[in-house]
This record gives C-alpha cells, sequence and structure tokens, in this order.
C-alpha cells in the first residue's frame, strides 16, 4: 500500500502548498520527498500508527537513522522543516492538537562563506573575454551580465519576460520564490542592450516567445545549457572551485556589501524573505576588513 493512502493528509498539505502557498514545483517536490521518506518509514517500522500516535521518540528514530546514513547536518534540518511545516498545518486544519516536533532540535550546521568570484576577475570576463559572434555569444555575455548585475536566480532568469523590462523607471520586476515580485534597478545601458536584444530575437517558426532570452532556434533557454557556458566562461577567469550561475549571485550581494549598501537593501534585491539569510554576505565583508587591515597597518 503507498503511504498516501494510509496518510492521506499529506497529498492535503502538499495540494495546500501548490494551492494557496502557491510554492514551486521545485519546492513541492522537495517536500514530498521528506513526507514520502518519512511515512515509508514509520509504515515499516511502526505498523502505520495514526497522526496523532506519532510521537517526538518516532521521529528521532528516523533522524537517527538518517544521521546513520551519514546524511549531511542540512539535508537533515531540511527534513526537520518538512516535518514541523506538515504537522504545523495538521493543527491549524484541526487534525491535531499537539505537534510531536515542538522537542525536536535541529542540529547545528557549519556555516562556510559563500564563495564569489572576484571584482577584477568580473571585468576581465565582461570586458576583455571574446564571445563568439553570433546570436549564442551574444545571449551567453548579455546573461552573464545580467547574472552579476541583479543577483538573479537562474530560475528567474530563464522565466524573465519582455513585459518584465521597465525601460521608464530603468528596473525590471522579477517572479521569485513564492511568486513575490520585487523590484531591481538596471543601469541605463544594460537595458538598452537587453532592448535590443529582444529586438531582433529569433522566432520560433511563426511563435516568438515572451522570453527576454532564447537560443538561436528562438526556444526559451535550458537550465543546462545555462550551467554549461557559465561554468566554461568562469574556467576562463577564476580558480574558484564552484562555478555556477548562483555563485554570480554571491557575487552580486558580496561586491555590493563590500562597497557599503545597506544589508536591508540587499536583503530586498535578493529577494530573500528573512535578513538571517542575507547577513552571511557580512561575513565575507568582514574578512576584506581583516584584509585591508593587514596589509595597511604597521602593527598588523
Amino acid at each position: 500500500m503507498h503511504f498516501s493512502e494510509t496518510y492521506p493528509q499529506v497529498n492535503r498539505f502538499l495540494d495546500y502548498l501548490k494551492f494557496e502557498k502557491r510554492y514551486s514545483k521545485h519546492t513541492i517536490t522537495s517536500y514530498q520527498t521528506d513526507l514520502e521518506q518519512f511515512f515509508s518509514f514509520i509504515i515499516s517500522q511502526y505498523d502505520s500508527p495514526a497522526l496523532t500516535k506519532i510521537t517526538a521518540s518516532i521521529v528521532r528514530s528516523w533522524l537517527a537513522e538518517m544521521k546513520g546514513d551519514e546524511m549531511t547536518s542540512k539535508s537533515i534540518n531540511r527534513k526537520i522543516s518538512a516535518l514541523k511545516s506538515f504537522f504545523k498545518y495538521q493543527m491549524k486544519t484541526g487534525v491535531l492538537e499537539l505537534t510531536p516536533m515542538s522537542t525536536i532540535i535541529a542540529p547545528k550546521i557549519s556555516r562556510r562563506l559563500p564563495s564569489f568570484v572576484a571584482e577584477n576577475d568580473m571585468e576581465t570576463l565582461l570586458e576583455h573575454v571574446t564571445f563568439e559572434d553570433n546570436w549564442k555569444g551574444q545571449t551567453e555575455k548579455l546573461v552573464l551580465k545580467l547574472f552579476y548585475a541583479t543577483g538573479i536566480r537562474l530560475s528567474e532568469l530563464i522565466n524573465l519576460k519582455e513585459s518584465q523590462l521597465d525601460s521608464s523607471y530603468q528596473q525590471i520586476k522579477v517572479l521569485g520564490k513564492g511568486n513575490k515580485e520585487r523590484i531591481i534597478p538596471l543601469s541605463a545601458d544594460l537595458l538598452k542592450e537587453l532592448k535590443l536584444y529582444t529586438a531582433s530575437k529569433p522566432r520560433d517558426g511563426d511563435y516568438a516567445v515572451e522570453n527576454v532570452f532564447v537560443n538561436e532556434k528562438g526556444k526559451k533557454l535550458q537550465p543546462r545549457y545555462v550551467y554549461g557556458f557559465v561554468k566554461r566562461h568562469l574556467s576562463e577567469v577564476t580558480t574558484i572551485q564552484k562555478k555556477s550561475p548562483h555563485i554570480l549571485r554571491h557575487s552580486f550581494a558580496t561586491h555590493l556589501m563590500n562597497h557599503g549598501a545597506d544589508l536591508n537593501a540587499v536583503k530586498e534585491l535578493l529577494g530573500h524573505s528573512s535578513l538571517a539569510a542575507t547577513q552571511v554576505y557580512t561575513h565575507n565583508t568582514i574578512e576584506k576588513l581583516k584584509e585591508v587591515f593587514q596589509k595597511a597597518h604597521p602593527k598588523a
């Protein structure tokens, strides 16, 4: 028997995330995977207890098994978060009076500083690296420029529509996680480039897609393709281990902080829901200050 037949509350919760919370397909899949693992475990180990009979000790036994399988603390924390949300919803809808998650403590995660591309390397990439003299090269260079100029996420860039370019106010409107809209300012030069680019887009047969960025066949860009050329071009200018679109997002935020940008402003530009997610970039700023101190102070 499939777990969803024994626990139909799971599908109702996933529908809530999809239709009311309007979470992305990727986020809902993550919740579904975590809940499926948990309920499959308790079906096999505890003979399908009712929701009211699921205790903190049952949850801990599942977490202990995952830890025994050497799952990372970050992954375990994600699964704890999924269960907390699920049981909180059961209380909200009156299915439960209490949650078994109230005494569950998430393991600590050692926070690593986000990697980023140095400013001079970004300048080399955008000003001195040669791109192919065709639609492909033009697309790749402009995508890199927009990633670095806005801190936009990969999914946001791929799905960016022409209607989201606002020439009057020199900005773009981005639809982020949870369908939350945010506004990011653009330089006049970059906005002009984007407008010229969209005006000469190839068509997909008789159909012109609304997306800003398209390939030479006029089709929407695919994530794997963008990952590929971002990694290839970053390899030309930097030796950092991770070379992905998200590294350009880190670079955008880090360089803003290094030049004195307000933390709350960076939070809004990135579309973070809490300041805690943005504060990690202050650590890079502190490291930069230490570096300046070591080089400049006579007693350092």
